[in-house]
């Protein structure tokens, strides 16, 4: 604000954070049946808010066959106890941005 007595203008600053990217990709991943299996990607920032996993075309949330982590500017997906049902393509999303191993 600039304020001369009888006059006063005011402007505003505004920031718009840039959007995360993704600068470690995702990883094939082979198991046998029965084990946890872990996918990990890496962003260039931390709050990636709209960050999400999917099993092929379904989205996926932290459940006792998922567990979705998030620490720092890694994301982790580990499936428990998987299956042959579990075999396909896992991707990552986050904005404009996907990784699929």
């Amino acid at each position: 604000t600039c304020d001369t007595g009888d006059q006063q203008t005011t402007a505003a600053v505004r920031l718009k954070e840039p959007a995360a990217k993704i600068v470690e990709r995702l990883k094939d991943v082979t198991a046998c049946e029965g084990e946890d299996v872990v996918f990990e990607c890496r962003l260039s920032q931390e709050t990636a808010q709209d960050a999400q996993w999917f099993l092929g075309d379904v989205p996926l949330q932290s459940n006792e066959m998922n567990e979705i982590r998030v620490q720092g500017t890694r994301h982790s997906l580990i499936l428990r106890k998987v299956t042959l049902e579990d075999c396909g393509s896992v991707s990552f999303k986050v904005g404009q941005h996907s990784s699929a191993a």
